[in-house]
């Protein structure tokens, strides 16, 4: 049997693995011939799935209120089916690695967010530098006056992407705070909400050039049920033994491992730039998780979940999102106190 500390390292590992493969197996499942669409429908169908089952084993009831389902939809939107989708069509021309580097930008959004609305005034000089450099590395991995930049449009929607999942928390945080529910049910529900939203759009580009391959389909379902599903499961888990910290170390290693898989998996170049931008993110990442007296800031207890913040926070209970959220994608750390490994997300 392993001890405490090596079973959490196992933990994590295994929790850094599906999220952080998230990119993997989009690019696979688009190389087998899915398209984007039909990767987003499946990705959130076999989430749901999973969730529902979770959920009916914890004994916990979908929503009934209709004000709670609306605002589940919108969310939905903004934290699954668009960035999901974003994801799938950014990846068609970007490596999976990069796409993995630029979902580390979605807490540098949420804090972008949060100094915007006013709803994080903790505007330590620490943060605001981790800010500028944090986005400072994505213009070293755009490198628009290079020739091998990546100022494409595939590029630009995985920035959009990480973007969404950032507007998704300030919206939950406003409308999703407190609400009933067990958290299974709730991300269940807005996994459901999410299929039916991308299904609706299935007439309009649902169907690709060619039968899509053995190892699409295995990708695809992979991604559904373990990189969306499973992954809340277990990083509640990991919270509830171990808190909030030990959960939240697990985003700086998402990029690390989308990453490394690329370049192993998929011989995705490996280039110093690409690295740098990587390296600048997360320091920035880091940086903005400076509070006022220039320490690090404390998580909440993960024994007294809260809804998300406008920063960019989470509740411990999930990955880049509350409650009343199913965030299901890779994410990088928050901004703030609270863990966001998303999507998350994928990421």
């Amino acid at each position: 049997m392993p001890t405490g500390s090596a079973r959490t390292l196992v933990r994590m590992a295994v929790l850094a693995l599906l999220w952080g493969s998230g990119f993997l197996w989009i690019k696979l499942a688009l190389d087998g011939g899915l398209t984007p669409l039909q990767i987003t429908v499946t990705r959130c169908a076999l989430g749901a799935a999973v969730l529902l089952v979770l959920a009916y084993a914890a004994r916990q009831r979908l929503p009934r209120g209709r004000r709670t389902w609306a605002h589940l939809v919108v969310a939905a939107l903004f934290c699954n089916a668009l960035p999901f989708f974003l994801f799938s069509v950014g990846e068609q021309t970007v490596d999976s690695g990069v796409a993995g580097v630029l979902n580390a930008t979605t807490p540098l959004w949420s804090l972008l967010i949060g100094f915007a609305l006013g709803s994080d005034r903790d505007v330590h000089p620490l943060r605001l530098t981790g800010l500028v450099l944090g986005f400072a590395g994505t213009l070293v991995i755009f490198a628009p006056w290079h020739q091998a930049g990546l100022t494409s449009w595939g590029a630009l929607l995985l920035l959009a992407a990480a973007a969404s999942y950032a507007v998704a928390f300030a919206y939950m945080a406003r409308h999703l705070t407190g609400g009933p529910g067990g958290p299974l049910a709730l991300s269940a529900a807005q996994l459901l909400a999410a299929t039916g939203l991308t299904a609706l759009a299935l007439p309009a580009g649902g169907t690709g050039p060619s039968t899509p391959t053995l190892t699409a389909i295995v990708a695809v379902i992979v991604l559904g049920t373990l990189g969306t599903g499973i992954t809340f499961h277990l990083n509640a888990r990991l919270i509830a033994d171990e808190g909030p910290v030990t959960a939240a170390t697990v985003g700086y290693l998402l990029p690390v491992v989308s990453v490394a898989l690329g370049a192993i998996v998929l011989d995705e170049q490996l280039s110093l730039r690409i690295i740098a931008g990587m390296a600048v993110v997360l320091l920035g990442v880091g940086l903005t998780r400076t509070g006022r007296n220039g320490s690090a800031s404390r998580p909440a207890p993960a024994s007294t979940p809260s809804a998300p913040r406008t920063d960019g926070s989470c509740s411990p209970t999930h990955p880049g999102g509350s409650p009343t959220s199913a965030c299901s994608s890779p994410q990088a750390p928050s901004a703030s106190s609270a863990p966001t490994p998303g999507t998350s997300p994928y990421r």
